[in-house]
């Protein structure tokens, strides 16, 4: 591939050299690499890969693709116009005889001859020119727009403008004396019909309110047999010039998303103002209202006839869609109005106005009972009372009242016992007592626990010795034998450090006293002690 020169192969080679190659390129083998670690595309033509022989590359490299011959010195800037870097309160030998500048002769001057030269006057020196040098390329000396400033054009622009608005006055004017010398011609006229006068007043007032031109502001001619091409007639433009452009409704850039291609705001671009007084509530507005819905409902309906086995396409046969989604919609009011005229026959309706009689609110009807002093029936039949198909009045397990007659904490239970489980047994008052008891212990226990979180225990600090155990009460340390103890802490501190001294048969003692602690306390370095150096 981006080989350095082309050394002569065998035909073995070359053909072991064709295998790599088709290899890399179907993804079989690896890419080559370059010099800078990076892979070459195997599908780069060996023309554009194969490096000149001259430049002697012994690796496989693209450098001598990309442009190595860069002039460092080239730059871009240019010249800093009328900038001045100096200026001289006397005149200098050497300078300008006409200005006093130093950056040019007086041949080069480009300042207004004067009578008397500053080199006699040696007043008025000029500034110092800022002088500069660019190396520019071969296109840098041929670009003819090269140090142009894009602001010096603003005064062309304006000048173009104070022509156009000059224009328009005189034209309005003009316009205005011709109207106003045509009224003066009609007034004289007796047979002036009312209608010619309200145009003539229309035409005088448009003129006076801006030029002609202005009330064909959407008329569009398109020329015909040009160039351009086009069609005869006038096209109407769908958008006034003077609205606000949607996407200048709102400048955030979080705001709803315009597409410049197909000119479309689909969300709202200011959802929290009065809807009274926008406007422009988005595209999605149109897709949501009015026949857009209807015909989406059309469509969906066409879609789901087509699942369901029925013939239908929407844009092969729109008018049978159509009449299938009106005779779809005519069926379906109907059957949901037979649903409800069905509910209402068996259940009644309770929103009509018809009252019910007052014999059947008030359970009152034209049955006759008689009765006797002991409340028997004399003559008619009692009322029966309407039953229920389950059993009433059994008690189980002892109780006498029914589940569910007592509630308490979320909970239904027996109003005899005061208890929640469905199958227990009544235990009558006492239970009801020994509950009563039960929650009050509970609640005292809970208040006890309580308090003693609030009030934590105090714990006695217990004074350790200075070796880390408890001191007794009775403690007396001994003054003599704390120096002996002390002595003791020195000499085995010797004989650490110099072990030549130590003797064979030494006697170890296991037995240790306060007074040997202490001395080994006050002997012992203490690492993080700052004064440490000052101990001994």
């Amino acid at each position: 591939m981006a080989t350095a020169s082309v050394a002569f192969k065998s035909r073995e080679d070359h053909r072991k050299q064709m295998e790599l190659e088709e290899a890399r390129k179907a993804g079989l083998a690896p890419a080559e690499v370059d010099e800078d670690g990076k892979e070459i595309n195997p599908h780069i033509p060996q023309y554009m890969s194969s490096a000149p022989w001259y430049l002697n590359s012994e690796r496989p490299s693209l450098k001598h693709q990309r442009k190595w011959k860069s002039d460092p010195n080239y730059t871009k800037s240019w010249y800093d116009r009328g900038a001045k870097i100096y200026q001289a309160d006397k005149f200098r030998k050497g300078a300008c005889e006409n200005c006093g500048a130093m950056t040019h002769d007086l041949k080069s001057c480009m300042e207004r001859p004067r009578r008397v030269g500053a080199k006699w006057t040696d007043k008025n020196i000029a500034p110092d020119e800022k002088i500069e040098t660019f190396e520019l390329d071969y296109d840098g000396k041929r670009d003819r727009w090269n140090g142009y400033d894009a602001a010096s054009y603003a005064y062309v622009i304006e000048r173009y403008e104070a022509r156009d608005e000059s224009r328009k006055k005189y034209l309005k004017e003009q316009q205005l004396k011709k109207l106003e010398e045509k009224n003066g011609n009609e007034s004289g006229e007796d047979e002036v019909s009312d209608e010619d006068d309200n145009e003539d007043d229309l035409k005088v007032d448009e003129a006076k309110v801006d030029e002609s031109k202005q009330m064909d502001f959407a008329k569009v001619e398109k020329r015909v047999r040009t160039t351009g091409g086009g069609s005869t007639g006038t096209v109407r433009n769908l958008r006034i010039r003077e609205d606000t452009a949607k996407y200048l409704l709102n400048l955030d850039v979080n705001s709803a998303h315009y597409d410049p291609k197909t000119r479309s705001m689909r969300e709202d671009p200011l959802p929290d103002m009065d809807p009274n007084e926008k406007f422009y509530a988005g595209d999605n507005q149109n897709r949501v209202s009015g026949q857009a819905l209807e015909f989406k409902q059309l469509n969906i309906h066409a879609w789901e006839a087509f699942d369901k086995g029925h013939d239908v396409h929407m844009q092969a046969a729109p008018s049978q869609a159509e009449l299938l989604y009106k005779n779809f919609r005519v069926n379906k009011e109907k059957l949901k109005s037979e649903v409800k005229e069905t509910v209402m026959e068996k259940y009644g309706n309770a929103a009509t106005e018809e009252q019910l009689p007052r014999e059947l609110l008030l359970g009152q009807s034209e049955r006759e009972v008689e009765y006797d002093r002991a409340g028997r029936i004399i003559k008619g039949q009692e009322l029966a009372l309407p039953r229920s198909k389950y059993e009433e009045d059994v008690h189980i397990n002892n109780h006498t009242s029914v589940w569910g007659s007592w509630w308490r904490d979320h909970q239904w239970g027996y109003k005899c016992c005061k208890q929640t489980i469905r199958n227990s047994y009544c235990t009558g008052a006492a239970g009801i007592e020994a509950a009563e008891a039960a929650a009050d212990l509970m609640r005292d226990n809970l208040a006890r626990k309580e308090a003693a979180e609030e009030m934590p225990a105090q714990t006695e600090e217990k004074k350790l010795a200075t070796w880390g155990t408890d001191i007794p009460d009775d403690l007396v340390l001994d003054e003599k034998l704390l120096a002996e103890a002390l002595k003791k802490e020195d000499e085995r501190k010797k004989e650490q450090k110099d072990e030549r001294k130590r003797k064979y048969n030494v006697k170890w003692n296991d037995e240790v006293t306060a007074e040997d602690m202490e001395a080994y306390r006050m002997k012992k370095i203490h690492h993080d002690d700052p004064m440490k150096e000052f101990l001994h």
